[in-house]
């Protein structure tokens, strides 16, 4: 049997009032406490007007302090709530299981506790990139990766498919304190990219709209100008393929005596 108090993480989506769902939307009206992580503090308002105990998360960033001793700071207070016997909401934009490491987390501490904890999917940032971008990830493949993440480890990419590389702004980070690194963390980015791409490959710069007003960041350069344009943290690197892939004749072969 469930103890008393729960945790639901949902989904505000990308798009300010455009992308919840009607459950998350229910969810958040009915909890007795929402803690909120949005990018946008129009957004947090938005959600404010939902419910009367709307707590935000995000004051608890602080460059040079570790991304994870924060969302060890946003599970303490979102469990102290669960155990107090609280249903509890925490309200996360996009989605809350896409990138993102306290809502898995704090589920995954509530249902270890004997809480019901579950998590309702939003409209993620990829989400927004194939409708803005026309990409369908069916036919050429579509592979998604944090950029540092990348850089760090021995992670095979197909040049064939498309590449996804998120969090760029902060790539080669491994304090996790840091909200941009310079160009010379990018550079070792760059000459990992090199060995798969050409330096003029045409890729493209990525951001969602987070109000209904705003229109996408859809910014086209040479690969090589990486070092060379803003980034905020929204945004998002997408690296077309840079050749066709070629059929398997062996298999195909198979396939049709079969």
């Amino acid at each position: 049997m469930n103890k008393k108090g729960s945790l639901v993480s949902v989904g505000l989506g990308m798009t300010l009032g455009a992308h919840i769902t009607p459950i998350s939307r229910s969810i958040i009206e009915n909890a007795d406490v929402v803690f909120v992580a949005a990018s946008n503090n129009l957004v947090e308002e938005w959600v404010k007007g939902m419910n009367n105990d709307v707590r935000s998360l995000q004051p608890y960033y602080d460059e040079g302090t570790s991304r994870r001793v924060t969302y060890n700071k946003w599970i303490d207070l979102i469990m102290g709530e669960v155990r107090a016997g609280k249903n509890v909401c925490g309200a996360y934009y996009g989605h809350p299981g896409v990138f993102a490491w306290a809502p898995h987390e704090t589920i995954k501490i509530a249902k270890e506790e004997g809480f019901l904890a579950y998590m309702e999917p939003g409209i993620s940032a990829e989400d927004c990139l194939f409708a803005d971008l026309g990409i369908n990830p069916g036919t050429k493949g579509c592979i998604n990766l944090e950029a540092t993440q990348f850089m760090m480890k021995h992670k095979s990419i197909d040049p064939t498919s498309y590449l996804i590389l998120w969090q760029v702004a902060i790539a080669g980070d491994i304090s996790l304190a840091k909200f941009s690194t310079n160009s010379k963390y990018k550079q070792v980015l760059l000459d990992k990219l090199y060995e798969s791409y050409p330096k003029n490959h045409e890729i493209i710069l990525y951001e969602c709209a987070v109000l209904p007003i705003d229109q996408p960041r859809i910014e086209k350069i040479e690969l090589s100008d990486i070092n060379n344009v803003e980034m905020s943290l929204k945004t998002t690197v997408v690296i077309p393929p840079s050749h066709s892939s070629e059929v398997d004749k062996k298999r195909l072969k198979i396939i049709q005596n079969l």
